[in-house]
């Protein structure tokens, strides 16, 4: 229901841990009327067809089971670890004032923090953020090896790491 967004801004659904019945049951009983977006029921839309088609399917193979009540809950439990997630590399404070990523303090760590200083370091790159997930993933491979080594990042420039520290240099 809370999304982050860029620049600080919040993506806000109110409505989203509620079910369409208990919508449109509320809507009735306020004396309002439903009205159902004719687009909803068109295969056209990947939403759509999920919602028209898997849900039904998946909730019927989870008969006397609320699957989607379970979903919302993983959801909830991923928000958890992603908040997590964020203070631990917070914590870590491994971005100098030069934005280098420095990857000492990753040694012993999850891999899922490294993966996400990573995303963090890509994303304040020229072109960073158009490294397809091969490249992101051999990328953290050559992290995790250590040693020094230069990895393209495209046409712009390249990924260096050097003494432990990642840091950008432009082609």
């Amino acid at each position: 229901p809370v999304q982050a967004m860029p620049r600080g801004r919040r993506h806000l659904r109110p409505l989203l841990t509620l079910k369409k019945t208990e919508l449109t049951e509320a809507l009735t009983e306020a004396g309002a009327v439903w009205r159902e977006d004719a687009s909803n029921a068109s295969g056209d839309y990947l939403r759509n067809r999920l919602r028209n088609r898997v849900l039904p399917a998946w909730l019927e193979a989870n008969a006397g089971r609320d699957a989607l009540a379970g979903a919302a809950l993983a959801r909830e439990r991923l928000e958890e670890e992603d908040a997590a997630l964020e203070a631990w590399l917070a914590e870590l404070a491994p971005f100098d004032a030069e934005n280098r990523l420095d990857l000492r303090p990753f040694i012993g760590r999850p891999q899922a923090l490294l993966r996400r200083a990573l995303h963090a370091w890509l994303l304040t790159q020229p072109n960073g953020s158009a490294l397809s997930r091969q490249g992101f993933e051999a990328l953290l491979v050559a992290i995790r090896k250590g040693g020094d080594t230069r990895f393209s990042l495209g046409i712009k420039g390249f990924a260096i790491i050097r003494r432990h520290r990642l840091s950008y240099v432009r082609a």
